[in-house]
């Protein structure tokens, strides 16, 4: 495949010439962030034709925070969404159009002003595209179900370069696929989601807590989804935090209501003595930004998650403390490093069947994830080591493995997957549906950079 020469980046900024996009060659100086960025789909259209004709790779880059490198490439075209982030809200029919570069922040921000909200991410410096069509958690999930749940409609621009609009009345296959495995399908360049009245603040905030709290901690937890009634979230887990110079287990909590009703229900964790407690009543965008932290450009980075059942086992989560521990203290410079258990009620996500979108994640489980960051490339073949044998222990050990009645989905989240895990891992049952109508819509794989569609599977033979 040839790779993006200066003459043909020349080439495409005259093909360009006319509309607002801006082509970056490598004489400015702006060029070590992206090559191409844009503000209408019709640009995008002429770009993505320009780079197939040629057999030019190419990416698209939202918000450039997958740690896997699927947002960026080596001597091809990265396709920066950054400019394409208009948002127009319909009070009427409390629906919000949103450009494929806009972040969940943009989102959030101008929902909020008019006392509405969206089920958006829980790291709301992330761009809206890349969360919505892997699928899709939030706050909200609890009581709207995922972010693709609740997504009307979106323009794609296809591997040929058309652009076309999906939803449950056109191109009801497309829309069937890009809820769920949408990077794989084209470049998405608008979304229309439905959004809900908001004009409450919620209750949220952080909590830090020393180890020895870590069994109570547990035991709230075991018993939340028996006691949820899908306005509350709990994410926690270890992180080492510099200024606490110690391994802690933080928790974040949610309850969308009164801070009395909050306060009840997490009494619990609130009475166990936090050295850090940054719990209060504020609006809804604010707890959108409680995990930011982990979302930060700059280091060494690795993402990825596995599934977690409940109960969690007291002996195997203090284990799992001290292996954590281990590392951080081996490697005082992955202090950013971070463990989660993402507990959000799982009512309405699991009132949608598997098969009813192209996402196979649904079940009585929760995600787990793990960032781990460093800085010396030379840890990179360890610190990925360390992180691989600790998604897949949690897995092994706390996942639906342990748990076959749980199983109702994959037990994957393809949006914390690395590119260990390969589409029949991620799509299932899912995964044949979706390479027949990947043949239809992109024939020549164009899109593979997420995770490639026939890598590794023999489920459906692209020669048939």
């Amino acid at each position: 495949m040839p790779l993006l020469s200066y003459p043909l980046a020349l080439e495409l900024k005259k093909e360009l010439q006319g509309t607002n996009a801006e082509v970056i060659t490598p004489d400015n100086e702006n060029y070590p962030e992206s090559i191409s960025r844009f503000s209408a789909s019709n640009e995008v259209s002429k770009t993505v034709s320009f780079a197939t004709k040629r057999h030019i790779p190419f990416v698209v880059q939202g918000g450039g925070y997958n740690t896997s490198g699927s947002s960026s490439t080596y001597g091809g075209i990265a396709i920066s969404m950054s400019k394409m982030s208009k948002i127009i809200v319909d009070q009427a029919s409390k629906t919000i159009a949103v450009q494929g570069g806009a972040t969940w922040q943009d989102v959030d921000r101008v929902a909020d002003t008019f006392g509405l909200a969206v089920v958006g991410c829980t790291m709301n410096k992330t761009s809206v595209g890349g969360t919505t069509l892997g699928g899709g958690y939030g706050w909200l999930t609890g009581s709207y179900g995922l972010i693709i749940d609740n997504l009307l409609s979106v323009k794609m621009v296809l591997a040929d370069g058309r652009v076309v609009t999906a939803s449950t009345t056109d191109n009801t296959d497309l829309f069937w696929a890009v809820r769920g495995a949408g990077q794989n399908f084209g470049v998405a360049t608008e979304f229309v989601f439905k959004a809900y009245p908001q004009k409450n603040p919620v209750f949220g905030g952080l909590l830090y807590f020393t180890a020895d709290r870590l069994a109570k901690i547990l035991d709230f937890a075991n018993h939340f989804e028996e006691r949820a009634t899908g306005h509350e979230g709990l994410f926690f887990g270890f992180t080492a935090p510099p200024l606490m110079q110690a391994t802690v287990i933080f928790a974040v909590v949610f309850y969308n209501g009164p801070r009395p009703e909050a306060e009840r229900f997490f009494a619990p964790i609130l009475s166990q003595g936090p050295v850090l407690n940054d719990t209060r009543m504020m609006p809804y965008p604010e707890i959108n930004m409680m995990m930011n932290k982990a979302a930060e450009f700059g280091g060494r980075k690795r993402l990825g998650g596995t599934s977690v059942t409940l109960p969690l086992d007291v002996k195997y989560m203090e284990e799992l403390y001290r292996d954590f521990d281990k590392i951080m203290k081996t490697f005082p410079l992955a202090s950013e490093s971070i463990v989660v258990f993402e507990l959000l009620p799982y009512t309405e996500l699991i009132k949608v069947p598997n098969d009813a979108t192209a996402f196979a994640n649904r079940g009585r489980y929760y995600n787990a994830g793990l960032i781990f960051c460093w800085h010396n490339p030379e840890l990179d073949p360890k610190m990925r080591s360390l992180h691989q044998d600790m998604v897949q222990k949690i897995g092994e050990r706390a996942g639906i493995a342990k748990s076959p009645e749980a199983n109702q989905g994959v037990g994957v989240y393809a949006n914390y997957a690395g590119h260990e895990a390969n589409a029949r891992e991620l799509f299932g049952d899912n995964l044949p549906r979706l390479q027949k109508l990947k043949m239809q819509y992109d024939p020549d794989n164009v899109f593979r950079k997420w995770h490639d569609m026939f890598l590794h599977t023999e489920t459906y033979s692209k020669k048939s």
